[in-house]
């Protein structure tokens, strides 16, 4: 059973950055997140198998206790695939896990449908981004949707046009040099009713209000993607979730 938690103070701070204060004021850096507050989280890895999860796996496996992406210039990857957690389709929640990728791209879904036109192991919706070359990492992306929602460092919002910034809640080049390219990172997603907060590493990396209500996706499918390209390698360990009242 997921557990309940009081809404984290990370979601006051978003949403203190969409007060007619900020547009007075500027953008205001919001303070970083305690990354080893994992009280009330479940664990969503065994450590040992894909129990719960559902992917190809022939790009998909457990090494070492971690779940592991990865294709090869031997067996390429012919189109996008995702790892997807079965065992619920959350509305309101924080995930947390930490991540590692040798190149190319990634990224967590979540809130997401599936797309069995496409392909069997296929989503679309919410997608924090993740790449090697620290160019998206930590934006909001939707997947076979909008598009680009958050570019990292902005918060924005939309009522069904193109989102608009409204603040930083950190400078793009502060949240580049907080990432640790090649290495692990921690990254924080929170969902609660229209509002979506990312953050790597404690630092918060995109703050989005949906107010689209005929697009916005209530609740959905989290999953892990493995992006066409070149042949990369996706490592993640300390998936966990915790429910939002």
């Amino acid at each position: 059973m997921m557990r309940s938690a009081v809404v984290p103070v990370a979601i006051l701070g978003a949403c203190a950055l969409a007060t007619g204060a900020l547009l007075a004021q500027g953008p205001r850096n919001i303070q970083p997140l305690a990354l080893e507050d994992r009280a009330g989280f479940e664990s969503m890895f065994d450590g040992t198998s894909l129990a719960g999860w559902e992917g190809d796996t022939s790009f998909w496996r457990v090494e070492s206790g971690l779940l592991v992406g990865e294709s090869t210039a031997a067996k390429p990857l012919p189109a996008n695939t995702f790892l997807i957690w079965t065992k619920a389709q959350p509305a309101d929640f924080e995930l947390k896990m930490d991540f590692r990728i040798t190149a190319g791209n990634t990224g967590v879904q979540y809130r997401s449908e599936r797309a069995p036109d496409v392909g069997p192991y296929v989503l679309k919706g919410y997608q924090a981004d993740i790449d090697f070359a620290n160019q998206w990492t930590g934006q909001l992306y939707e997947e076979r949707g909008r598009g680009f929602l958050a570019l990292p460092g902005q918060a924005t919002s939309s009522r069904g046009d193109k989102p608009t910034i409204f603040g930083s809640p950190t400078p793009a080049d502060a949240l580049k040099a907080a990432i640790n390219v090649g290495g692990w990172n921690t990254i924080h997603i929170i969902a609660r009713h229209d509002l979506v907060v990312h953050a790597i590493n404690g630092k918060v990396s995109a703050v989005f209000l949906d107010g689209d209500k005929a697009k916005r996706p209530s609740k959905g499918f989290i999953g892990l993607q493995l992006h066409t390209g070149p042949p990369m390698r996706a490592e993640f360990r300390n998936v966990g979730i915790r429910t939002i009242d």
